[in-house]
């Protein structure tokens, strides 16, 4: 690998890219709107929907000798507008609870029920739970309040480097194949390697420049919860551009229009978009359903991210993210270098 050729193809990328004042005020302002935006819909303590996590709630629909708790109990389980989530630890739920992804536990094997006393939501089911059942203990836990803008922070970041990553992969590959650019470049002792490595590490420059932009900005204003290390967060924050990355490179290997690339990107990313937690808790949901967002590089970005800033995780917490990220991207970079064609003709 030659490094003059690589750093030419890579300065003249990074130029061309801040000389598209369109391009780049997309990508300063749009997070900035979203999270402004996310910040007056959603202010106060977050999203309406509640969601209660429920131990041991097969005991006391087996017992048959205390009717009127198993009564109460089937009653609070069938309530409408109230995700109930069942768990089988009670620290995993209290954890759960104390971050304000949970707004109560109900634990029936012993028959405590768990509310946090920093959270209006949590207040509100609590009522709603001691209308139908209320011969249980209660307990309190108490927590730094996390708002939703905290929360929904690393989905926006996120998934503002996914569209970053994709398309401005996506669409500059179909167009230098288009406009014959890279017909003249394989005339030239650049190698294929050489011209994709010096794209992927532009791209990533720029992603993680513009991500660092956006949150030092923001964080004037919004003054973001921050419980981990800044440098888990830029590894992961890293990697995952690096995975998405890998992945515009894959799906422009061979495209041949900026038309066919523009539904293909669409297609690639409004699932991570809808199903990688960016903009609600995926807790609760259907099991085929979280199965499906583990195969989407962002679901892992996010996830990675969002234990990093709201529950302090190291990078060994986030391990199984990490090291997803690096499986799919070896898998999407082998895939793209394998199809990847020079020319517009087959």
């Amino acid at each position: 690998m030659n490094f003059h050729r690589f750093f030419a193809v890579f300065k003249a990328r990074n130029i061309e890219f801040f000389r598209d004042k369109s391009s780049l005020g997309w990508n300063l302002f749009f997070p900035v709107l979203l999270l402004f935006g996310m910040s007056m819909i959603f202010s106060g303590d977050g999203r309406s929907a509640y969601k209660v996590g429920v131990i041991g709630s097969d005991t006391i629909k087996a017992n048959q000798a205390n009717v009127e708790q198993k009564q109460g109990a089937d009653v609070f389980l069938s309530t409408r507008f109230i995700d109930f989530v069942n768990y089988t630890e009670l620290e995993e739920a209290k954890g759960k609870l104390n971050r304000h992804a949970l707004d109560l536990i109900v634990d029936y094997s012993l028959k405590t029920y768990w509310v946090n006393e920093l959270s209006s939501k949590s207040y509100l089911v609590e009522k709603i739970y001691l209308a139908q059942a209320s011969a249980f203990e209660r307990k309190q836990l108490s927590g730094k309040s996390i708002r939703y803008v905290d929360w929904v922070l690393p989905g926006v970041l996120g998934m503002n480097m996914m569209f970053s990553c994709l398309f401005g992969v996506g669409y500059v590959i179909v167009r230098y194949r288009k406009n014959s650019v890279l017909k003249r470049l394989k005339a030239t002792p650049l190698s294929a390697f050489e011209f994709v490595s010096a794209q992927l590490i532009s791209r990533l420059f720029i992603v993680m420049f513009m991500s660092a932009v956006v949150y030092i900005g923001c964080n004037f204003f919004f003054d973001f919860y921050m419980l981990g290390r800044y440098v888990d967060l830029i590894i992961v924050g890293a990697l995952g551009a690096f995975c998405l990355i890998s992945l515009g490179l894959l799906v422009a290997s061979r495209s041949k229009s900026e038309e066919l690339i523009g539904g293909l990107l669409n297609l690639t990313s409004w699932p991570m978009m809808l199903l990688s937690g960016v903009w609600f808790s995926l807790e609760g949901a259907p099991e085929a359903l979280k199965l499906v967002a583990q195969f989407l590089p962002l679901t892992h970005m996010v996830a990675g991210a969002r234990m990093i800033i709201t529950e302090g995780a190291s990078l060994a917490d986030v391990s199984y993210h990490i090291n997803v990220m690096l499986l799919m991207s070896a898998i999407f970079l082998g895939l793209g270098a394998y199809f990847f064609s020079w020319n517009t003709e087959r």
